[in-house]
C-alpha cells in the first residue's frame, strides 16, 4: 500500500446543514483505520466546528443519538489529526475542542495540496 497522506479540507461545509457533516468525518475515520495518514483542516464556515460547544449540538440526522462531535472524537481516536486554519480563529475565536492539535496557515495548505504524496478532498 502506498504511503499517501489524505488531507481533508472542510471549507464549504455548512454546520447548519447536518446532513453535510457525516461523510467527511466518516471517510477520514475509515482512511485512518486503513493505516493512511489523515489530517482534517477546518476553515472558513466549517471552522466553526472547531469551536467548543458547536459540534456537540449538531446532528447528521434528526433523532440520531450520535452528535457531530462524536464523529470528530471517533476520527481522532482512529488517528486523524485535526488542524484549524489561522483565519478561522478570527472568525470563531480560539476556544477550541481538544482534538485540534495545530493551527496552520494558507501556505501550509497549499504546500500539502501540491505534494505528490498527498491526496486532497474538499468539502
Amino acid at each position: 500500500m502506498a504511503k499517501n497522506k489524505l488531507m481533508i479540507i472542510m471549507v464549504n461545509t455548512d454546520p447548519a446543514n447536518g446532513s453535510e457533516l457525516g461523510a467527511p468525518f466518516f471517510q477520514a475515520t475509515v482512511a485512518a483505520a486503513m493505516d493512511f495518514e489523515v489530517e482534517m483542516i477546518l476553515t472558513a464556515r466549517a471552522g466553526e466546528l472547531a469551536k467548543k460547544g458547536v459540534a456537540e449540538n449538531l446532528y447528521v440526522k434528526e433523532g440520531s443519538p450520535k452528535c457531530v462531535y462524536d464523529f470528530i472524537k471517533d476520527a481522532h481516536e482512529a488517528g486523524v489529526k485535526f488542524k484549524v486554519c489561522t483565519p478561522t480563529l478570527e472568525l470563531w475565536g480560539d476556544d477550541l475542542i481538544p482534538e485540534i492539535g495545530e493551527t496552520v496557515g494558507g501556505a501550509y495548505v497549499i504546500e500539502q495540496a501540491m505534494d505528490d504524496d498527498v491526496v486532497t478532498f474538499t468539502y
